[in-house]
């Protein structure tokens, strides 16, 4: 469920473009014991749960409406997260497509017991695509990088998309092959 075509080759009149700043935003959670996994830490769905609330935030901040998860790529996990952290998510919208956008995200966790600064303890990017009251793709807003990050984020995720649509050709021309060649999956 995602674009074909940059949001600046696509962008409608009707639909003024948007800052990244108007979108962004940080959710917090104390993490407890119901969130760890069998070594005692934080469990990573947990995590991914939280990236995915905070994306979709944004998404929907974004785009205006609802925006449905298509897909989440490079979730890294950089440190542990521990029972009693704050942890800190903080997501904005890096690139706009003509109905899809990909959403950046990094994980940031305040140690209980430390008076240090929050760790980076993760990164995600998302793809979000808004949909209509019936499920269907809807165009979103141009997203306007505000800063001379924000121009270097969004250059980042039309790499990631152009890696993104490349995977996917090469997968399904390998499928398409296979089936012409009588084999089956």
């Amino acid at each position: 469920m995602t674009d074909q075509a940059p949001a600046a080759a696509t962008e409608s009149p009707d639909i003024p473009g948007k800052p990244i700043a108007a979108s962004r935003t940080t959710l917090s959670h104390i993490m407890t014991h119901n969130d760890t996994n069998l070594l005692g830490t934080v469990h990573g769905g947990v995590i991914m749960k939280l990236v995915d609330d905070a994306a979709g935030a944004v998404a929907g901040r974004h785009s205006g409406g609802p925006a449905v998860t298509a897909s989440m790529d490079e979730m890294a996990f950089l440190e542990p997260v521990r029972v009693g952290d704050l942890v800190h998510v903080k997501a904005q919208v890096n690139w706009t497509g003509r109905t899809s956008m990909e959403v950046g995200v990094k994980v940031l966790a305040e140690r209980w017991n430390e008076s240090a600064p929050a760790t980076h303890v993760g990164s995600a990017y998302l793809v979000f695509a808004a949909v209509d009251a019936d499920g269907r793709p809807r165009r979103v807003p141009q997203v306007i990088p505000d800063t001379e990050q924000d121009k270097r984020r969004n250059q980042e995720a039309q790499i990631r998309r152009t890696h993104r649509l490349a995977r996917r050709r090469a997968i399904m021309d390998l499928r398409e092959k296979r089936a012409a060649e009588g084999i089956e999956d």
